[in-house]
């Protein structure tokens, strides 16, 4: 059935392959110079403007995002920082942006992930027109977290897409991650975290495309990056959101290795086998 499924993608997509769509990614970022670069020239590969929210960076982000204007990064704002990851905040302000700016289709992105179209098709934007032909509004994305595979492992100084190449797929929830979405002035992120777009009407499309999530480029970085976050005490006491990563000094990373995780055979297909509730690189310290 998924097979046949897939060949009705190719139908809508052979027959609407003219059919010119404008797609905006919007990303909220703070201090994520290590995946900026390459995120951008991907969601540029792939037919995708960029809108960039700059949560007041204080590493190279403004160097790099002055660097990529030739990449699709159609705005740049500056938000304040309000001390603390806000995340609710992000959501509102990408919901008013995806209400003000020009586009047929948004996403809602964040730098350390890329997304890619379900095998046999070239880009994003060649299979979100075709979903858009088919008449649907909503795309989910099946997750898969990448990490290194030991201690040593790292890939700051070199192309992380190249560098990385174990996974694991990550479902805790069925249909969680429909963060692509038909432009609709009453889209919601803010009450699901950015796990979900939400609106009226909503229709997802049957087969979800694909996010690579790179969490951590390093044990170090995993560490560091959630050692220094500090979370919303009224998004974590009134929504229970953010789990172990509010609690991080909790938890210890130790990483998988490459037995236990799946190898990328970089050709479109992925293994969904075995799919992970929660995530292989951290363990209580108590349980460790």
């Amino acid at each position: 059935m998924f097979d046949r499924m897939r060949l009705r993608f190719r139908d809508h997509i052979q027959a609407n392959s003219g059919r010119d769509i404008r797609i905006v990614a919007i990303l909220a970022v703070r201090n994520e110079g290590a995946y900026l670069r390459r995120c951008l020239r991907h969601l540029h590969s792939q037919g995708v403007f960029s809108y960039v929210i700059d949560n007041a960076s204080t590493d190279d982000t403004k160097e790099i995002l002055a660097d990529c204007r030739d990449l699709g990064v159609i705005g740049v704002e500056n938000h304040p920082f309000a001390g603390f990851f806000d995340l609710v905040g992000q959501m509102k302000r990408k919901e008013q942006i995806a209400r003000e700016i020009k586009a047929d289709w948004f996403i809602h992105h964040d730098t350390d992930e890329i997304m890619e179209p379900p095998k046999p098709y070239a880009t994003l934007k060649q299979a979100i027109s075709a979903v858009d032909a088919a008449g649907d509004n909503a795309i989910n994305l099946d997750e898969f977290v990448f990490l290194p595979i030991n201690e040593d492992a790292h890939s700051l100084e070199s192309d992380y897409l190249e560098r990385m190449q174990h996974y694991y797929f990550f479902e805790p929830a069925p249909m969680r991650l429909v963060r692509i979405w038909r432009r609709d002035r009453n889209v919601k992120l803010h009450d699901s975290g950015g796990h979900g777009a939400v609106f009226d009407r909503r229709n997802v499309h049957e087969i979800p495309f694909i996010l690579r999530h790179y969490i951590g480029l390093s044990s170090n970085y995993l560490r560091e990056k959630y050692a220094r976050r500090v979370y919303s005490e009224r998004e974590v006491r009134d929504r229970g959101w953010h789990g172990w990563r509010a609690e991080f000094s909790k938890y210890k990373v130790v990483l998988p290795n490459a037995a236990q995780l799946k190898i990328c055979r970089n050709d479109g297909v992925w293994d969904k086998s075995d799919p992970k509730t929660s995530h292989q690189f951290i363990v209580r310290v108590a349980d460790a």
